[in-house]
């Protein structure tokens, strides 16, 4: 595991568009678009020799001809070109890059290899960390930094999204933004032929504007640094993921998807839940995951106590509770002896707290005001 050089990538002060351009809805032209509109204070480079002025920015012709290296660049020309266009970077001083270009892992140069391995080949000497290829891109937004052809420039938040679905990305961010949801880091991965689940997690783990972290998954590669990363992160944060391909066909579309395999199902519920991951099974889950991690604030314990009006509901709740690793508050004293102030008699008398059937509504109130200033409860 690695997050070498991962700070070009998410915290850039420039930002070079290789294959800028001024063709309506073409890459470059969008992801020049989301650059400029998104707010990013850095330097932001076109580089075409196809035009002088790019969005009313000037251009440079080639990386050759570029005053100094880009922290971050962004490549949307078509696969042939990416190798060479690492290696142009690399020689410069760039260590970090997003190629949205896709197709690359079916096309093969002169030597034989494909041009995602000859991307990478060329990479390796210089150190150069590669986000993709075939990916959305990412975002920033608390630096207004929008590095992707998204049609949107979601809000600032605390929440980190990291998905290998482009399609799946832009739907999440769509809701988010019109709930008034923000991120504090989106990432798209693509095909993860260097950056992948597993580094980004690593390094998510330790940014301080990172409070929670959401995953969607199709396959996993680097199945130990994932594991590692996942549990070192779950310690401070939550996460929460939702993974594709539960059944076979599913995990075949997975496969024809990504070209990856994606593994039987119960191992990859097993090691989830062991890495300390929590798994939704639906995108309603899955936005509701996103509503609770940015409005609620963080449980400081684990001592939890439940307020029902029926035994039945109060069992299935404490069911759930211990199944799910929380802890039942015992009740002190002093907060036995203010709910027996104005609760039926024969009330529960212990956690689950039981106000009975017929409670009128102002003991549910006083319930739960009562409940809130106990100082051995964490929450209800």
């Amino acid at each position: 595991m690695t997050i070498r050089n991962l700070k070009s990538l998410f915290n850039p002060q420039s930002v070079a568009v290789i294959g800028a351009s001024k063709k309506p809805n073409s890459v470059g032209a969008t992801v020049m678009r989301s650059l400029l509109q998104g707010g990013f204070d850095g330097a932001i480079i076109p580089v075409t020799p196809n035009y002088k002025a790019v969005a009313g920015v000037l251009t440079f012709p080639d990386v050759a001809g570029l005053p100094e290296p880009p922290d971050l660049a962004i490549i949307c020309t078509p696969p042939p070109t990416v190798p060479g266009l690492i290696t142009e970077l690399g020689n410069l001083g760039t260590r970090a890059v997003i190629v949205m270009t896709a197709g690359m892992e079916r096309l093969y140069d002169d030597q034989g290899r494909t041009l995602q391995q000859a991307m990478l080949d060329a990479a390796k000497p210089h150190l150069l960390r590669i986000l993709g290829p075939n990916c959305l891109g990412l975002m920033v937004p608390r630096l207004g930094l929008n590095a992707s052809f998204a049609h949107i420039n979601p809000l600032p938040g605390q929440i980190a999204f990291i998905t290998q679905s482009g399609a799946m990305g832009t739907a999440v961010l769509d809701w988010a933004t019109t709930n008034g949801l923000g991120f504090s880091n989106f990432v798209s991965l693509g095909n993860s032929a260097d950056v992948d689940f597993g580094d980004v997690i690593d390094f998510l783990g330790t940014d301080p504007s990172t409070r929670s972290i959401l995953l969607y998954i199709e396959s996993i590669t680097g199945a130990r640094k994932f594991m590692s990363a996942a549990r070192a992160a779950a310690r401070k944060k939550p996460i929460i993921a939702i993974k594709a391909g539960r059944v076979t066909e599913g995990a075949q579309a997975v496969m024809s998807h990504t070209g990856a395999l994606a593994g039987a199902d119960d191992m990859v519920e097993a090691a989830l839940e062991r890495a300390g991951i929590l798994r939704v099974e639906t995108i309603e889950e899955l936005f509701d995951a996103v509503e609770t991690l940015a409005r609620a604030r963080p449980v400081m314990g684990e001592r939890v106590a439940i307020v029902t009006s029926g035994g039945g509901p109060g069992v299935i709740a404490t069911d759930r509770l211990i199944r799910s690793g929380g802890h039942l508050a015992t009740l002190s004293d002093d907060t036995l002896a203010q709910l027996n102030s104005f609760l039926l008699p024969n009330w529960s008398r212990r956690n689950p707290v039981d106000i009975l059937e017929d409670a009128p509504a102002d003991h549910y109130v006083r319930a739960l005001q009562t409940l809130l200033a106990a100082p051995d409860i964490d929450a209800i």
